[in-house]
């Protein structure tokens, strides 16, 4: 047999950020494919909708309020994963934030305020994580969601920007050092997405021509189109990947912006 498995049933998958916007897309994504999921947010309300979506697929959910940018609140939800007897197979680092400030203007609190939700929170989940997988002897995936803002210059924030290279090379360095337990760690590279965080700057006409001028697909990419390689990574399709960053930008990257 030469097909592998895309299945992801018998999973659980914990995906931080999943309240809304792409961490919801893949939460209900990962529980179509067969995985339960544990959801991590800060907002109570929007996890437990999202969790709803989730049971009604026939799958279970674990609602676990989280503040990501916190390293005891992080311990304290996988103290709650080990309460529930379960076992984490992938972690999709999914939360993450821009404050769009030009150079000159970014102010230390903004800076601490990007770096800690979008990178420490990657960090040290990872390291959560990656110990419970090493412990359980069965391996595991690591997914983190950085950007093409991680390779490429953008308008989009200094900082934002430094904290997704940053987390594309986490990706690599995590990958070389925890491959001997069986645990593979790649990311995902977005482009421009319709979620909350690009509402406001996906309704400028003229931002949005700029975009599609250097999309060779020309157009913005729609959830679905993110969860299925987020679901082809947490698979057993994906078994021998590990390391890589696929970007997923209709073709964002070979131009540049």
């Amino acid at each position: 047999m030469y097909l592998p498995s895309f299945n992801l049933e018998n999973k659980l998958a914990v995906i931080t950020g999943a309240g809304r916007g792409i961490g919801r897309a893949l939460a209900i994504g990962y529980a179509e494919a067969g995985a339960d999921v544990v959801l991590l947010s800060r907002t109570e309300a929007d996890l437990l909708e999202a969790a709803d979506k989730v049971k009604a697929l026939g799958r279970k959910a674990y609602p676990i309020v989280t503040d990501i940018t916190d390293k005891a609140s992080m311990n304290q939800a996988f103290e709650q994963i080990k309460d529930n007897n379960l076992s984490v197979d992938i972690l999709i680092n999914n939360a993450g934030m821009n404050i769009r400030s030009k150079a000159f203007d970014v102010t230390e609190e903004e800076w601490e305020t990007i770096m800690n939700t979008n990178l420490k929170s990657a960090f040290f989940m990872s390291q959560l994580a990656g110990e419970m997988m090493k412990q359980q002897g069965s391996g595991g995936r690591i997914i983190n969601i950085s950007s093409v803002a991680g390779q490429t210059a953008l308008r989009t924030g200094v900082v934002y920007a430094q904290t997704k290279a940053a987390m594309i090379q986490m990706t690599k360095v995590l990958a070389f050092e925890w491959g001997q337990h069986n645990i593979a760690v790649n990311s995902i590279g977005p482009w421009y997405f319709e979620t909350p965080l690009t509402e406001k700057i996906l309704s400028d006409e003229k931002y949005v021509a700029d975009i599609l001028a250097v999309t060779p697909l020309k157009r913005i990419g729609q959830l679905p189109e993110l969860v299925g390689p987020a679901v082809f990574l947490g698979s057993d399709a994906a078994s021998y990947i590990t390391g890589q960053t696929l970007f997923v930008d209709g073709g964002m990257t070979i131009q540049g912006f």
